[in-house]
């Protein structure tokens, strides 16, 4: 679907769901997402890709390396809640395998899909949002051109009050002119 120099950004397949959860077993990559993944919830989580696909035309997608055709974790662009975005504003999200960070492959798969989505959605705007204590996510949208919007901060209505990962931020990029 969407190719970069070193990735492709696919369709998913229900086997991915086993790449997916050996990433969610990772306790370095669910830091910020909440509790390790199961294989249900991987087996769910590409299930709900897949109708999001079918649905809007777009997802997060699975993310491969090209020269091997690894599955690295995914990127792409989903609408966020209506609990959290009642004006259904579309986000940009992304999670790799811990072992292939630091080399670029998320700003590189991130680019590309929010040049993707200027080029195929009639919107203003991507949003992307993270626990406040995710500083590295804080950089890669930075680097991305992305706009911190403290006054759009929010408590994440799917935690309880007092977990540490409940507080969350939120980025933006308006479409280029």
């Amino acid at each position: 679907m969407i190719e970069t120099e070193r990735l492709i950004l696919r369709v998913w397949r229900e086997e991915d769901a086993i790449v997916m959860h050996a990433i969610g077993q990772d306790a370095r990559v669910m830091e910020f997402f909440g509790p390790l993944t199961d294989l249900q919830a991987a087996r769910d989580f590409v299930a709900g890709q897949i109708v999001n696909q079918a649905i809007f035309g777009h997802c997060l997608w699975p993310v491969e390396r090209r020269p091997n055709g690894r599955l690295l974790g995914y990127c792409g662009l989903n609408p966020l809640p209506k609990a959290i975005a009642p004006d259904g504003a579309i986000e940009i999200g992304w999670k790799l395998a811990h072992d292939v960070w630091g080399q670029g492959y998320a700003r590189e798969a991130a680019q590309a899909c929010l040049d993707w989505g200027w080029a195929n959605l009639t919107i203003d705007s991507i949003t992307a949002i993270t626990a406040h204590a995710n500083v590295r996510s804080w950089g890669l949208m930075e680097r991305l051109g992305m706009t911190r919007c403290p006054d759009e901060d929010f408590d994440h209505p799917n935690l309880a009050r007092g977990d540490p990962l409940r507080a969350h931020i939120l980025y933006r990029i308006a479409r280029p002119a």
